[in-house]
């Protein structure tokens, strides 16, 4: 079976990466196919995720969580993800989304209240998008009225990951819609807030069992303690937090297209055709090298813009370079996947076609691939 080069990873990094893929090969994999099929992540994986330690590796250890870096968030992103993209990226948002968020822009009360239970027990959801807010991610609809000590909001959000399972939403809100951009505002919303509903969960082509739902505000009133950052401020947080999400977004399509690529060098070495093994025609091998190569490139550019954002050095570029570069990859990886299985590879009986379905949506969540190359152009003509 094929491994990702560990050379470049040190003792600590490869013992948790061979921990977690124990986990995965062991307690996910089984259950893959059942959670496909009914759209439903099983909350007993949720639940020893958290027993892991994997829903705040990054968190620091006086709230409960592990106290290591982005790097080994990104690890645990990729080795769910070869085993099932629902459950890796239930993990990610997890991480380098909401975590973070709480981290770099929360009081010390917030942190004190949120990050012990988002470490142990509470899936937290990160919610910009709307119906008019997706790419433009500032044409934001919802609305949130001062009321003295608290706020008051109006309007929904579309396209939540972990909206049926998340207890506390990171919710972006405009304060003043007459000041654009610079109206937008973080609020921390629990799931049990008066006015506030968790709507449809989508029907979606891949990451079935990973929830994606609507939110519905009608008057949902907020104290002026959950709001996040600075009021008027929330553009950076969204803008900021996205950037280091869409490394953990590389990380996922890697995973996903290492597993696409190890079920087909599986399945090439015992499928035989015209009396040899499929593995043994050139034209296969080559497919194969083709894959293996468009994999250790998305991984080593996933892993050199996470480690400079470890490093604290300026990492936005190669960011957007890592998860656009990664999901159209996966996207060709698990497609020959496909092809290489042939009929087969059809099938929901064999695990290929999941991961393409899987890997579609690296190119369009956190940021479409047209955003991504907007940003690198912009970069390098700066």
């Amino acid at each position: 079976m094929s491994q990702p080069a560990l050379t470049t990873w040190n003792d600590d990094e490869q013992a948790f990466r061979m921990a977690i893929r124990e986990f995965a090969e062991s307690e996910i994999k089984p259950k893959v196919h059942d959670m496909d099929k009914n759209q439903q992540m099983d909350p007993e994986l949720i639940s020893q995720l958290f027993q892991m330690g994997l829903m705040g590796i990054e968190t620091p250890e006086q709230y409960g969580g592990a106290g290591s870096s982005f790097t080994m968030a990104c690890l645990a992103i990729e080795e769910l993800g070869r085993i099932d993209g629902s459950v890796s990226v239930l993990c990610d948002v997890q991480n380098t989304l909401v975590t973070n968020a709480f981290l770099r822009w929360g009081t010390d009360q917030q942190k004190e209240t949120y990050l012990p239970r988002l470490a142990s027990e509470w899936v937290g959801a990160y919610a910009l998008s709307e119906s008019s807010s997706g790419s433009d991610a500032f044409a934001l609809g919802l609305k949130a009225e001062d009321k003295g000590d608290k706020y008051v909001l109006n309007g929904h959000k579309l396209w939540i990951t972990n909206g049926k399972e998340a207890s506390v939403f990171i919710v972006f809100a405009n304060v003043d819609p007459s000041k654009g951009y610079k109206g937008i505002t973080g609020f921390l919303v629990e799931k049990d807030s008066p006015g506030f509903t968790v709507g449809k969960k989508e029907d979606k082509l891949g990451i079935r069992a990973s929830s994606t739902c609507e939110l519905l505000f009608e008057n949902c009133e907020v104290p002026k303690d959950r709001v996040l950052g600075e009021v008027g401020k929330g553009y950076k947080i969204a803008i900021e937090t996205l950037n280091e999400g869409r490394i953990g977004i590389g990380a996922q399509m890697v995973g996903i297209a290492q597993g696409a690529y190890e079920a087909a060098l599986s399945y090439v070495q015992t499928r035989e055709q015209f009396g040899k093994s499929l593995s043994s025609f050139q034209g296969i091998q080559f497919q194969l090298a083709e894959m293996r190569t468009q994999l250790e490139a998305s991984r080593l550019m996933v892993y050199n813009a996470a480690r400079l954002k470890d490093s604290g050095q300026d990492f936005i570029k190669e960011a957007a370079m890592a998860k656009l570069f990664s999901s159209r990859a996966a996207e060709k990886i698990t497609s020959l996947a496909i092809d290489l299985y042939g009929g087969n590879g059809f099938t929901t009986e064999y695990p290929v076609e999941k991961f393409w379905r899987d890997a579609k949506i690296g190119q369009i969540y956190e940021g479409t691939s047209n955003m991504q190359l907007q940003t690198i152009a912009k970069m390098e003509l700066s």
